[in-house]
């Protein structure tokens, strides 16, 4: 049997290391870009049931308009709160809408506590079973998608996929976080002025 020379076995263990790196960098940039997909899928969940909410909103104000006569600033905070969710750029914006909206809500929540005529109609109790599971969804999803930024994030600070998420401009994403206004229990009867 022949003897292989130094400079083969040298060239073979060199090509060998080179595709044992290659393919854990494929593999590497592979896991973190199925996993920012996993994050942009998760954003795009909260997004929908942010927009489903949002479209049961003219409804619901519309319904309590008509059986209310001296509630209009209420009712405009929460088109206006609407509106804004609707022009939310980013995770921060997103969450602070959020948090706005769900406020005006809660203040007309209150009005329609002095109007139990609202309250007892067929229109109102069906809207209001639809916000509470498009809410219970919100949460659900808002809960998935800071599991998806904890396991992406995760991948993008650790050895060694940190020098290829660099590379290839990996960046940490944003959690979905209640503005600082959230942690406060609000005063309801500052909410109604």
């Amino acid at each position: 049997m022949k003897k292989m020379s130094t400079g083969k076995m040298i060239l073979i263990v060199v090509a060998v290391l080179a595709v044992v790196v290659g393919m854990s960098l494929f593999g590497a940039y592979n896991g973190l870009a199925t996993l920012r997909e996993t994050v942009d899928t998760q954003q795009s969940t909260i997004q929908t049931q942010l927009q489903r909410r949002s479209d049961l909103i003219p409804n619901l104000t519309s319904t309590v308009k008509s059986l209310t006569t001296h509630e209009q600033s209420v009712i405009d905070s929460v088109t206006e709160a609407r509106a804004q969710l609707a022009g939310a750029r980013g995770m921060e914006e997103l969450a602070a809408a959020n948090d706005n909206l769900t406020s005006a809500l809660s203040r007309l929540m209150v009005v329609v506590e002095n109007y139990p005529d609202i309250q007892s109609t067929p229109a109102y109790t069906s809207l209001m079973d639809e916000l509470a599971g498009t809410e219970n969804r919100i949460a659900a999803a808002r809960i998935d998608y800071n599991e998806a930024v904890q396991r992406y994030n995760q991948k993008v600070i650790t050895f060694p996929n940190k020098l290829i998420a660099g590379l290839f401009g990996f960046e940490k994403a944003e959690y979905f976080t209640a503005p600082e206004s959230a942690q406060n229990v609000p005063d309801v009867g500052s909410l109604l002025g």
